[in-house]
């Protein structure tokens, strides 16, 4: 039961690094999505996904 943490904080990390991926993928390529209308959005993921994955971060630290 004591890895329970770790294992929630590391999945946190893993979905904010696939989110700012597809974020990312969208930016330059067009892929998942297009349009323009979707940049905003896509910016505002990449930001997310940098908060959750910088808390994510030190949360593991904590926990180690």
């Amino acid at each position: 039961m004591a890895d329970l943490p770790k294992r929630v904080v590391l999945a946190s990390m893993v979905v904010a690094g696939i989110v700012a991926l597809l974020a990312v993928a969208d930016l330059a390529m067009g892929i998942p999505f297009s349009g323009k209308h979707t940049m905003i959005m896509d910016i505002l993921f990449i930001l997310s996904a940098g908060i959750v994955g910088y808390l994510a971060w030190d949360a593991y630290k904590d926990l180690s």
